[in-house]
């Protein structure tokens, strides 16, 4: 058991069991977009304070995610002194990956406890909208990940274009192109093994029913499992709308323009990788004041280590 915490109504005074030794038979997986975290201001991108850098740390300390898949990350620095902050707090990830894109200012990354065995980082993709090319602003991280001398898994993070606009094109045009890139990359994985272990997850910047996330949930064979975290605070109803998902809190982003609440941040899985998954150590993190460290909240899903 990763927590051992009180029952008083605030998760800020859990004590943080060790992590398990290498090689435990379950393990679990987040990601989070951490919202400019950089150690150094960049045009309208100010630097991560020090209030923010000590809320994600609380946040990623509630979950003790053993890999951890980020998105707004600076630079290699800036990810190196978070690894090197969560060390000092008891959570070391001794595995990393930092993948830039067309992007120069935010990217994606990956912290892992376990080995990273194998790396494919995307940092070039580009396509073609209206007669112009484009490229893939963040680029994607590819990573296979051994949790066991028995188990490795693939994990893939994005980070698509936001809702924000642009002056070169629609920004839901580009970021549909963004996910059909993405899809890609998915179904060359599963067409060499459509029994892969593979964890595809990050921040896809819109609802479920847009056309670039369901682009890269897919259809037939190789569509992809949404796990769909949600708060745990007692919810437990079934829908009472048959074909719709039940009723409870699963939104992961503030949008402040807009004033909206929206689940845009993801963890899907393959076929061969829902069958390992552990529904009841899946859920999205609620932490009081969580706008502190950024304008989205972490999702966490669970899994055990071995093929089934």
């Amino acid at each position: 058991m990763r927590r051992l915490c009180s029952r008083l109504p605030v998760v800020l005074l859990c004590a943080f069991a060790p992590w398990t030794p290498f090689g435990a038979e379950s393990f679990s997986v987040a990601t989070y977009n951490l919202e400019n975290y950089l150690d150094l201001s960049i045009d309208s991108r100010p630097a991560k304070t020090a209030a923010a850098k000590a809320k994600i740390r609380e946040s990623i300390g509630v979950i003790r995610p053993e890999v951890l898949a980020l998105q707004e990350v600076g630079s290699t620095n800036a990810l190196l002194e978070l690894r090197g902050s969560l060390r000092r707090d008891g959570m070391d990830y001794p595995h990393w990956e930092h993948v830039t894109g067309f992007d120069t200012n935010i990217h994606v990354a990956v912290l892992s406890r376990f080995p990273i065995v194998a790396r494919r980082p995307h940092t070039r993709e580009g396509f073609l909208l209206q007669g112009r090319r484009f490229r893939v602003s963040r680029g994607f991280a590819e990573v296979d990940i051994r949790v066991t001398p028995n188990y490795t898994f693939t994990l893939i993070t994005a980070h698509l274009k936001s809702k924000r606009p642009v002056p070169q094109a629609d920004e839901a045009d580009l970021r549909e192109q963004e996910a059909l890139v993405l899809r890609e990359i998915i179904d060359a994985r599963l067409k060499l093994d459509p029994e892969a272990n593979l964890i595809v997850l990050g921040d896809l910047n819109d609802v479920k029913d847009a056309r670039s996330t369901r682009a890269v949930i897919g259809r037939g064979r190789h569509a992809l499992v949404d796990t769909r975290p949600a708060e745990r605070n007692g919810d437990n109803q079934p829908s009472s709308v048959a074909g719709y998902a039940p009723r409870n809190i699963t939104w992961t982003h503030f949008y402040g323009k807009e004033d909206t609440y929206s689940r845009i941040d993801y963890i899907l899985l393959s076929k061969g990788m829902a069958r390992e998954w552990a529904t009841n150590g899946t859920y999205l993190l609620a932490l009081p004041n969580w706008g502190v460290g950024s304008d989205h909240r972490p999702i966490v899903a669970s899994f055990v280590a071995e093929d089934r």
